[in-house]
C-alpha cells in the first residue's frame, strides 16, 4: 500500500506518529496552518510557527523519508482579529517563496461571522495575487452547510479563482456534491469520534463520487489518529474495492491534485 497524507497537523504528533506512517505506506505529507489549540497572541508566534512549518517539520519528517510540505494562512478561529490577521497575512508573501509551501491554507470559516469572512475574502485575494492554491476549512456541522454555501460564494464572487486548484476539506454528505458539481475539489476528513470515520467515508465514495476527492487524517493536537487513510484504504479492500481503485483514491487523487504546484514532487512508488 502506499498513500499521501494531505492534510495532516504534524507540529501536534510525536516521532514514533511519522515512523507508524512511514510503515504503513506514506510517501509524502502536508501540512496545513491551523489553530493550536489555543489562541496565539500576537504575529510573532505565527512567524515562529511558519518558520517551524518551513524549516524544521520537514528535517523531522526526512529522517522517516517522507517529504514535507505546508500551506500557510491565519486560520478562521484566529481571524477573528481581524488586526492580528492583517499583520499575520502580511508576512505570508515571505514565507511563499520556500521551496516547500504549495499554498493558502486552511483557510475558511469557524463560526461564519463577517470578520471570518472578510479575513477569507483577503486570503483568496493573496492567493490569486501570487498564483497559489488554495486549501479551505468548512465550519462544523451545525454551521457546515451554511458555511460550505458561504464559502463558495466568496470564491465565486471573486472572478479570477480557478475552482480546479481549490480543495475544499471537511466535506460530509449534506456538502459532497455541492462543492463537486461547482469544480472544486473535495477532501474528506476522518476522525475517530466526529468528521467521518473511515466506514462513513467510504460511504461517502461509494455513493456520491471518489473523482477530485481525497482523503486525510487531519492528525491534529485532539483526538485523532493518523493512521485513518490506511485504516479507509483497507475497509475499501474489505468491500471489494479493487486495488487500482484504491491506489488512485489514496495516492493518486491527492498526487494529481497536488502536482498543479510546481513545488511537489510526485513520491516514488
Amino acid at each position: 500500500m502506499r498513500y499521501i497524507e494531505p492534510h495532516g497537523h504534524m507540529v501536534s504528533r510525536t516521532t514514533d506518529d511519522y515512523q507508524a506512517m512511514a510503515l504503513a505506506g506514506c510517501k509524502a505529507i502536508c501540512e496545513p496552518a491551523f489553530w493550536a489549540g489555543f489562541d496565539r497572541k500576537s504575529a510573532d508566534g505565527f512567524y515562529d510557527y511558519f518558520c517551524q512549518l518551513t524549516q524544521h517539520e520537514p528535517k523531522r519528517a526526512a529522517k522517516y523519508g517522507m517529504p514535507h510540505y505546508a500551506w500557510l494562512c491565519i486560520n478562521p478561529k484566529e481571524s477573528e482579529d481581524m488586526g492580528l490577521a492583517k499583520e499575520v497575512m502580511a508576512m505570508i508573501p515571505e514565507f511563499l517563496k520556500a521551496p516547500t509551501v504549495l499554498g493558502i491554507g486552511e483557510i475558511g470559516l469557524n463560526k461564519n461571522t463577517r470578520n471570518e469572512l472578510k479575513i477569507f475574502e483577503a486570503h483568496v485575494d493573496l492567493a490569486v495575487q501570487h498564483n497559489q492554491m488554495i486549501l479551505v476549512h468548512t465550519p462544523h456541522l451545525e454551521d457546515k452547510r451554511k458555511g460550505t454555501q458561504l464559502i463558495m460564494d466568496a470564491l465565486k464572487a471573486n472572478g479570477k479563482v480557478q475552482p480546479g486548484r481549490v480543495i475544499i476539506d471537511h466535506v460530509e454528505e449534506h456538502t459532497m456534491a455541492a462543492v463537486l458539481d461547482q469544480g472544486y475539489w473535495a477532501g474528506i476528513t476522518l476522525y475517530p469520534e466526529s468528521k467521518a470515520s473511515p466506514q462513513r467515508a467510504v460511504d461517502m465514495i461509494e455513493t456520491i463520487s471518489a473523482q477530485r476527492v481525497w482523503l486525510n487524517s487531519a492528525c491534529d493536537w485532539g483526538h485523532s489518529d493518523p493512521l485513518s487513510v490506511p485504516k479507509a484504504a483497507l475497509e475499501m479492500r474489505r468491500r471489494g474495492h479493487s486495488g487500482a481503485a484504491i491506489d488512485r483514491l489514496i495516492y493518486g487523487n491527492p498526487a494529481e491534485f497536488l502536482a498543479q504546484c510546481p513545488k511537489f514532487i510526485l513520491p516514488e512508488a
